[in-house]
């Protein structure tokens, strides 16, 4: 009987084992390639941060952060646009979901946008979507660097996860490269 009830319990220590790791997701991003980001974007667009609301929304809490649009690089855009992205902090509560990006007043990046099914937009792949764009402050020279230059994606090709990307590029040869992808996709900018 007492080996009954070792084996019972040893079979019940396992199974809640089991189900414990089920319930513990992680995110991991498939490393995407800037011509595979414009091969499945529509939108993209030189943007600045205007303001940050946290909602709360289907059992989930929403970042949603308005941007001016101060350039189309890709379809079109009215002046203003709110991208809704998963996680912030609303009345005690934070949820964090890793690779999305957040963004502050003020600051400007180049976004590779998606529609969203309530109207509003996405990034592309997260942080691999946002270009960061930073400002010489002796020449005023423009330059941007991918947030996934600083977060770990997964590259099926290498089989390892690892932090690549784009990192100071001066914007003008980024914006050379943005429109070499397009063309090559067969778009048009």
């Amino acid at each position: 009987m007492k080996k009954w009830i070792r084996f019972a319990f040893a079979l019940c220590i396992l199974l809640l084992g089991f189900s414990l790791t089920g319930a513990a997701h992680a995110t991991t991003l498939e490393r995407m390639s800037l011509e595979k980001m414009t091969q499945i974007t529509k939108t993209i667009a030189r943007v600045r941060c205007v303001s940050n609301v946290v909602i709360w929304d289907s059992g989930e809490i929403w970042t949603v952060t308005t941007f001016d649009v101060e350039q189309t690089w890709r379809g079109t855009l009215p002046a203003q646009i709110e991208v809704r992205l998963l996680g912030g902090t609303l009345g005690g509560i934070t949820s964090t979901v890793s690779g999305v990006p957040r963004f502050s007043p003020g600051e400007e990046a180049v976004l590779f946008l998606e529609r969203t099914p309530s109207g509003d937009f996405s990034v592309v792949s997260w942080q691999q979507g946002v270009f960061r764009i930073r400002r010489n402050n002796r020449g005023g020279d423009e330059s941007v660097t991918q947030d996934t230059a600083s977060f770990a994606s997964f590259d099926p090709r290498t089989r390892r996860v690892q932090a690549v990307g784009i990192s100071r590029m001066r914007l003008p040869d980024f914006r050379a490269e943005v429109e070499h992808a397009i063309a090559a996709a067969g778009g048009k900018p």
